[in-house]
């Protein structure tokens, strides 16, 4: 699949790390470091912006390397990028961590999929068919 891109930032297009990624790395475009204090929240740019076709979304998510070393997490994970929107590409990164940590230009901060998704019409009914789990929510198989 080709996607159209505008890259206004001095990094690279994103691209697969190895054959079998699913995700291509986004990298910060700042003109100067940015500090993320515990439990602050900040939108990085990342002067891309894309043109999806219809019936596919790009799902940004965490990269897990910074996850679990550092604490760095995206709010709304994962972020849904839709087909007709043609902004540029902002990650909301989150410091779940005690530690304040320093974004720097160019740096890997998020990944990116491309998924196809359906739409849907729901249509309004009484009753829904019967399974044998019916209703049962969270915790409803116990932990063992």
């Amino acid at each position: 699949m080709k996607i159209n891109i505008i890259n206004k930032s001095k990094h690279p297009l994103p691209s697969y790390s190895t054959e079998a990624s699913a995700g291509m790395d986004l990298r910060a475009n700042l003109n100067e470091e940015v500090v993320l204090k515990p439990l602050e929240r900040k939108l990085i740019p990342t002067g891309l912006s894309i043109e999806l076709p219809l019936g596919y979304e790009a799902q940004i998510r965490p990269r897990s390397g910074l996850a679990y070393k550092h604490g760095i997490s995206i709010v709304n994970s994962p972020g849904t990028i839709d087909a007709d929107y043609r902004g540029e590409i902002g990650i909301l990164l989150v410091n779940l961590s005690n530690e304040d940590f320093t974004i720097k230009d160019g740096e890997r901060i998020a990944q990116m999929i491309i998924a196809k998704h359906e739409t849907v019409e729901f249509i309004a009914v009484e009753s829904l068919s019967e399974t044998v789990r019916g209703a049962g929510g969270y915790g409803h198989t116990g932990i063992k």
